[in-house]
């Protein structure tokens, strides 16, 4: 049985990186991404795997359309057997600063459409018999940083929303685990950096980002993509209801270091 994919917010990123490990693996792969130029970069990027790459435009946080989109999917080639949700938001503020327009987009993008995409392809998922379920969260949902509430709350929420997913549908060989990223190389987090460099560079406040990890460096899109390959694989097919921290080191250390 060809294998096929769904990747949320697969044309950059996370999602990019998961979406290549898993074009490498030989799964046919589908991703789901607001923004049309990043689908048609990906779509170049990937050309060599033909018909076993394609985008499409979808708002994940519209259940009209994630029904819509994953059930093509679905139909159109009698399962699906694995699902990545990687697209999110990072939304900055405590909780007086914090919107109610932004706490909505933050739950909409980061924890309503994992439920809306998991709701959909799980019926195609028990059409194969099985599946594995991904879904990205962040070390944030464990350890935060200041000025965070929506976001950090939201992660917080995935990992949650895992562990159910996983209970439920245990039996039915439907696997889902969480990752929990520390600092990775993406266009979100470099929007970011140019945000709050002041009079810095970009480049010298990633860097500076990087060393706060004990193993010296931020993660790339395929250090992820790597793990999520693994959780999608039957190589994991004991592995049901984790949160995989890989941050390389970052929350492990106490922020106390003493004098040489």
């Amino acid at each position: 049985m060809n294998k096929v994919a769904i990747v949320t917010g697969g044309a950059k990123g996370i999602g990019l990186g998961s979406a290549q490990r898993l074009l490498e693996d030989g799964a046919t792969v589908v991703i789901f991404d607001v923004d049309e130029k990043a689908i048609a970069s990906a779509t170049a990027e990937f050309a060599s795997y033909g018909d076993r790459f394609s985008g499409v435009k979808v708002d994940i946080s519209s259940e009209a359309q994630v029904k819509s989109a994953v059930t093509e999917v679905g139909n159109k080639h009698g399962h699906i057997n694995y699902l990545v949700n990687s697209a999110g938001v990072q939304t900055y503020g405590n909780a007086e600063e914090t919107t109610d327009e932004i706490w909505e987009k933050t739950f909409g993008v980061n924890v309503k459409a994992m439920y809306l995409t998991t709701k959909y392809a799980v019926p195609f998922m028990r059409k194969a018999k099985g599946g594995s379920i991904v879904n990205i969260s962040s070390v944030q949902s464990l350890s935060n940083q200041k000025g965070v509430v929506a976001y950090a709350a939201s992660k917080g929420a995935v990992n949650a929303l895992t562990r159910a997913i996983a209970v439920d549908y245990a039996a039915e060989q439907i696997r889902c685990n969480a990752v929990l990223p520390g600092c990775v190389d993406t266009p979100m987090l470099r929007a970011t950096a140019q945000s709050f460099k002041g009079d810095r560079s970009e480049e010298d406040l990633l860097h500076e980002w990087g060393l706060s990890h004990p193993i010296g460096r931020m993660a790339s899109i395929h250090d992820i993509g790597n793990l999520v390959g693994f959780l999608c694989s039957d190589k994991s097919s004991f592995v049901t209801g984790a949160s995989y921290v890989i941050d390389g080191g970052l929350i492990t250390q106490v922020p106390v270091i003493l004098p040489e």
